[in-house]
């Protein structure tokens, strides 16, 4: 079912029909469906069984936007629009040192290894 989705999507997008905002969103929100699809064998039937197509799912997305959208309120939008009631969690991790970790180590005072320094943030508590 998954590959019959991609073969949908990859479809659509290739006769994809729609205005400036649809355009700007079209190949983040394409890639973040496919993955949807290969992440989730009933959200993949739900777009095969959709009658609805990739143009009609990005003017939903665009709807009521005004000049911007946040990349996860278009996907949650994208996701409910092929199946309503669907929600998407995100996760995000940041790293302090980064690529320097992989360079020169940072220039400390003391002795003691470097620690490397990890936050994380789940989107979900912003919302």
């Amino acid at each position: 079912m998954t590959n019959k989705a991609l073969e949908k999507l990859d479809g659509e997008n290739k006769s994809f029909k729609g205005g400036k905002k649809e355009q700007a969103m079209k190949s983040a929100v394409l890639a973040t469906l496919k993955n949807f699809c290969c992440q989730n064998e009933e959200f993949a039937q739900a777009v095969v069984q959709s009658s609805k197509t990739f143009s009609d799912c990005l003017k939903a997305v665009a709807a009521g936007t005004g000049t911007s959208i946040s990349d996860l309120e278009a996907y949650k939008k994208a996701v409910q629009f092929y199946f309503p009631g669907a929600d998407i969690k995100c996760t995000m991790t940041i790293d302090l040192i980064g690529a320097a970790a992989s360079d020169t180590p940072p220039i400390t005072m003391s002795s003691a290894p470097v620690k490397k320094s990890v936050l994380n943030m789940s989107l979900d508590d912003l919302f």
